[in-house]
């Protein structure tokens, strides 16, 4: 690997470093990741490195295209090392996983804009969203262990009873709306 990562930076014309050898050896098998868990992984493999040097490196090998930088909605900028073929992600919404899913069409880009206003449109960025597989069965096995707790108890709420006033409250019971409008009315 150490050969063919290093070939791939001096054919770019990048200067070879253990800093960048190392971030890329941390991309390798872990698709997706963050450049927290990057530098997590460089510092055990060659001691000391600042984020922001790992930042750098990042951006650089994403400027030459050695690696991809990914931003999920809401979540920090993850990095893979699979470039050079057009592959979209799907996101879960329950635990932030990410992974690839190959494009339907093929070359990119996979979707063409009614109107591309001049531009040169060489690549569609698409993100599904939804819940994983493991997500999706938590929710599964927690909705089959819930009851409504009238169902628990074996009493049933009567809707015309109100619950009992909470005795360390300092609220007045004046509904909100009304309190409002008092203010309102108190400001002249």
């Amino acid at each position: 690997m150490a050969t063919d990562t290093t070939t791939r930076l001096r054919d770019r014309g990048i200067q070879v470093t253990a800093q960048r050898l190392a971030v890329l050896r941390a991309l390798a098998g872990r698709p997706h990741i963050t450049a927290d868990a990057v530098a997590t992984i460089v510092r055990a493999e060659i001691g000391a490195i600042s984020l922001q040097s790992v930042y750098d490196a990042l951006s650089l090998l994403v400027s030459e295209g050695l690696i991809r930088r990914i931003q999920p909605s809401g979540s920090p900028a993850r990095f893979e090392d699979r470039v050079g073929d057009n592959h979209h992600h799907l996101i879960c919404r329950s635990c932030g996983r990410v992974v690839d899913v190959d494009c339907a069409v093929g070359s990119a880009p996979c979707l063409t804009a009614i109107d591309d206003l001049g531009y040169e449109i060489d690549e569609a960025e698409v993100a599904y969203w939804g819940r994983c597989p493991d997500c999706l069965e938590q929710s599964r096995s927690a909705s089959r262990g819930k009851r409504p707790a009238a169902a628990r108890t074996g009493r049933r709420r009567d809707a015309r009873t109100k619950p009992a006033p909470n005795p360390h409250s300092h609220s007045k019971s004046i509904p909100r709306s009304n309190n409002r409008r008092a203010r309102r009315s108190s400001r002249g």
